[in-house]
């Protein structure tokens, strides 16, 4: 019995810092993510930022002006023109000079770009985890739990309208990767004098909830609590 529990402790003991890795890594992963996010945006390198706002932005704008299967087609026909060029003219040099080279593109092809069982059901669960908590959140909101959270919603859903009679969804899209690679830089040179304004709309907007707050009955009652 001794026996049994010494070899169950020492197993667990021995199970510990293998859990603690395995919880560690998707932290780890997230946040190299996060940072090489970050670099972009905040282009800390200058030619991998400009080469990744250029591509999407080129490619937002293909969609703008052509239909998604024919981006898709094109992109794929340029891809595939330049590989079989590329390997038809390494095997022309390794004809002229004899050499046996192989496959040019042979280390790409050993690479190992299989999706794990482990890494699948981590991106699933963090997918539905986020999905549950959206779906908690518009239930709140739809079913009107606070009701000056709902009417800021009904407020944002009507502006929205308007913005959705101007601009169209690809046309958000670009006005997006626009800002997306340009207000976090400005930001971060001005963040001083951009404080000290979002700070003083925070206290207007603040007060003006309060008002609204203090007006309703249900809501004054329930802070009030």
């Amino acid at each position: 019995m001794a026996d049994s529990t010494q070899s169950s402790v020492i197993s667990s003991s021995h199970g510990l810092p293998d859990a603690s890795i395995g919880q560690g890594l998707p932290s780890a992963e997230k946040d190299a993510k996060l940072s090489l996010v970050r670099d972009l945006i905040y282009w800390r390198d200058l030619k991998k930022s400009g080469t990744v706002f250029a591509v999407s932005l080129l490619l937002l704008l293909s969609l703008a002006a052509f239909s998604i299967v024919s981006v898709v087609s094109y992109l794929l026909l340029a891809l595939l023109s330049v590989t079989i060029t590329f390997r038809v003219y390494k095997s022309v040099v390794q004809a002229v000079q004899k050499s046996d080279e192989g496959h040019p593109f042979k280390a790409y092809m050993e690479k190992n770009v299989t999706l794990s069982q482990e890494s699948f059901r981590r991106h699933v669960d963090t997918a539905l985890s986020h999905f549950n908590c959206i779906l908690k959140q518009l239930m709140r909101l739809f079913l009107v739990e606070d009701l000056v959270d709902s009417l800021k919603l009904a407020v944002v859903m009507w502006l929205l309208t308007y913005v959705g009679a101007i601009f169209n969804g690809i046309t958000l899209l670009i006005i997006a990767d626009i800002l997306i690679f340009s207000v976090p830089v400005f930001y971060e040179k001005y963040k001083a004098q951009i404080d000290h304004y979002v700070g003083m709309v925070r206290e207007h907007i603040k007060c003006a909830v309060s008002k609204v707050q203090a007006k309703v009955p249900g809501v004054a009652k329930r802070k009030a609590e």
